[in-house]
């Protein structure tokens, strides 16, 4: 058994645990499709319940604690936190701490992925487009100002506020996606980001860049990237985005911190 011990006959390159909200239907499915040979997905939910609320946020994310603790039995190799309003409005740094010390690997969250996704692309100045409602913009806001990038616009959809609207956000055609980057871009934006893992948007992606001339980053797009450089993989996977297909180099917990005050200021 000992010469077997790190076999596994599908995860052999990888395997990616992946922590959604219970009503998220989309970024498993995402994940899959981008997912190349010998490297695998295993996911655990994390129950949203109710309102849309700061409270919900912080209910959802000791939720997250439980499932890390299951996913450390499947002994993954990277963690991931699947929700992009959840790592914005809750500490990203606390989140991704408690992460790692459950799971034993290395961790991040999406809204930490989309951060190193911008800074790989070398993006500054972003237009954002999200589904979500105002107060979780207004969260999206800041935490991207405090992590140096100017927002450009910020479009909403004013959806979640409810359990239900929360899984119709699943329901958002890719094509009222393409709409939504199309109404957020600005002239002077370097990149697009598309908010929300519970957003489809890989059908999608290639057509907004080909068509605004600008690199677009969404949220399980960038949070698989980053998984996958965690893992030290370079795949090129192309279709999917820029970042997918020309960002291949590792990365590393650096890529997800905030700026120092000097950086910030310059």
């Amino acid at each position: 058994m000992k010469a077997v011990s790190n076999y596994s006959p599908y995860g052999w390159r990888g395997k990616i645990g992946l922590i959604v909200p219970s009503t998220n239907t989309i970024n498993e499915p995402e994940f899959y499709r981008l997912a190349p040979k010998g490297v695998t997905i295993h996911t655990a939910r994390a129950t949203a319940l109710g309102k849309a609320t700061r409270e919900s946020y912080f209910s959802m994310a000791e939720a997250v604690k439980a499932a890390a603790d299951d996913l450390a039995t499947a002994e993954v190799d990277v963690i991931a936190y699947g929700c992009t309003s959840g790592s914005i409005v809750c500490s990203l740094q606390d989140i991704v701490q408690d992460l790692t010390e459950r799971a034993k690997a290395p961790a991040l969250a999406t809204a930490g992925a989309v951060v190193a996704a911008l800074r790989a692309l070398g993006a500054r100045r972003v237009a954002v487009a999200t589904p979500y409602v105002d107060f979780v913009n207004e969260s999206e806001r800041s935490f991207l100002q405090d992590y140096g990038f100017e927002v450009a616009s910020l479009h909403g959809l004013n959806l979640g506020e409810t359990q239900e609207e929360r899984r119709g956000i699943g329901r958002v055609p890719p094509e009222h996606v393409y709409r939504m980057a199309r109404t957020c871009d600005r002239p002077d934006a370097d990149a697009i980001f598309i908010s929300c893992t519970n957003l489809p948007t890989l059908d999608v992606i290639a057509q907004i860049e080909a068509d605004l001339g600008k690199p677009v980053v969404t949220s399980n797009q960038s949070c698989f990237w980053a998984c996958l450089r965690m893992l030290g993989l370079p795949d090129r996977i192309e279709g999917y985005g820029r970042l997918l297909s020309d960002c291949t180099a590792p990365i590393t917990m650096q890529s997800f911190a905030l700026p120092s005050a000097a950086a910030r200021a310059a």
